[in-house]
């Protein structure tokens, strides 16, 4: 241990965990709502309206650049809101990360384009971008630990699960805003005005998030350990020094999942309009449908891994996902809308069994002492490397060659995942009140 914080009393009353997973499930809808926004923003409009070019590639390219900028932060968030967390609380870095998006996503609604300000536009777009990185960066965690900390220990993965559906809940919100928009202002009023409503009413979802997240108390569990005097002063240098492969098997056992995600809700919505000629809301939709289909499952999906433990259903899910990711991005090149949903769809199946438990089995993976780090820290590096799968999806692809490309490159990836959970012990009757 590198030094102890001072302790804190335990508390003698906590939120129930079912409000917990509540509030955690709402705080990650915000931020996924957000951090979606983005992405679809960079598919649909982004491009032209920051970084005009002579070649509209290039401008759908860079707009997947400053995309792939926040995945940069996210380690760098992780870090910083994780050992706040590890010293002061999950309750408080989460406080600060759904604000800190919040204000982020608004501002991005508000700025400039390149036609009215020129470089200062893209700049401060990159600096927005940055600090949803960092915030991101910092609610997964913290909403994973709160739920599964407050939970019964027969019960963590069911309660660590909720804030996994925030993600897909947040992506169908955002196309649910973008479609609207789209709708009412037309092609021309979308590209004028259009895109930035689903930025600015990010403003009324903090609100609703604060409201939520201010009636919930701190994890007993770290209370407990704060009490105890088991707290470490820099828990990042602490979980790399004591549990690097755990770490390394954490990034490792998602990183196929995440890729396929991003290439699924991000590349493929660009790809689709610009190679495949079908329109763009056609595309949203289905990917929404891949997003849906992954949220309904992810409460089974924790109901198997309560059954049967975490290592095993979710190295099968790993392995599941190498052999439909395949055909699912072969599918993509039939340029039939209901091919591309089936495949995508029945790829979510294999994913959820990797990503709905993902929470419980990385806090019970690392002690309370630097969960927070550990368990962010190999999350959010999988992040960064997928967050990057549009730019080398853009790459794979160039030149006509088709995109079964995309679905063997994520397979690799999910086939590593699959070796690094076979490699790590069963954590499900392991106590999160350890040292």
């Amino acid at each position: 241990m590198t030094g102890v914080v001072p302790s804190t009393p335990i508390r003698t009353t906590s939120t129930s965990p079912a409000k917990v997973a509540t509030a955690s499930l709402v705080g990650t809808t915000i931020e996924y709502y957000d951090f979606s926004v983005y992405a679809m923003a960079a598919s649909l409009a982004l491009g032209p309206l920051f970084f005009p070019s002579g070649s509209a590639a290039a401008s759908t390219l860079a707009a997947f650049a400053s995309f792939a900028v926040a995945f940069v932060a996210r380690p760098v968030g992780s870090a910083l809101f994780s050992t706040i967390g590890d010293r002061v609380g999950r309750r408080r870095a989460l406080l600060i990360c759904l604000l800190l998006m919040g204000g982020a996503t608004v501002a991005i609604g508000l700025l400039p384009t390149y036609g009215s300000a020129g470089v200062a536009a893209p700049v401060l777009l990159v600096v927005c971008r940055v600090l949803q990185g960092l915030a991101v960066g910092g609610e997964w965690g913290g909403a994973v630990l709160l739920a599964t900390e407050h939970a019964p220990a027969n019960r963590r993965a069911m309660f660590g699960a909720f804030p996994q559906i925030g993600p897909p809940l947040g992506f169908v919100l955002a196309a649910a805003v973008f479609t609207l928009t789209t709708e009412i202002a037309g092609p021309a009023g979308f590209l004028a005005w259009g895109w930035r409503v689903p930025f600015l009413l990010s403003v009324v979802m903090v609100a609703v998030g604060l409201w939520v997240r201010l009636r919930v108390t701190e994890s007993p569990v770290f209370d407990q350990a704060a009490s105890r005097r088991q707290l470490v002063r820099a828990p990042l240098i602490a979980v790399l020094r004591e549990f690097p492969a755990r770490v390394l098997a954490g990034t490792l056992a998602v990183l196929g999942g995440l890729t396929t995600w991003f290439l699924i809700t991000t590349f493929a919505v660009a790809y689709g309009p610009a190679a495949l000629g079908l329109p763009p809301r056609t595309m949203v939709a289905i990917a929404c449908a891949a997003a849906a289909t992954h949220g309904v499952l992810v409460i089974p999906a924790a109901f198997v891994v309560e059954r049967f433990g975490r290592r095993v259903p979710m190295a099968v899910g790993a392995v599941g996902l190498a052999v439909c990711v395949v055909p699912a991005f072969a599918l993509l090149s039939t340029a039939r809308p209901g091919l591309i949903a089936l495949g995508f769809c029945l790829t979510m199946v294999p994913f959820t069994l990797i990503l709905g438990p993902v929470g419980a089995w990385l806090a019970e993976l690392f002690p309370t002492r630097v969960r927070y780090v550990g368990a962010s820290t190999g999350f959010m590096l999988a992040s960064l490397l997928g967050g990057f799968a549009p730019l080398i999806g853009s790459a794979l692809v160039a030149g006509g060659r088709p995109p079964v490309l995309l679905g063997c490159y994520a397979a690799v990836l999910a086939l590593l995942g699959a070796v690094a959970l076979a490699r790590t012990p069963e954590t499900k009757h392991r106590s999160l009140l350890e040292p």
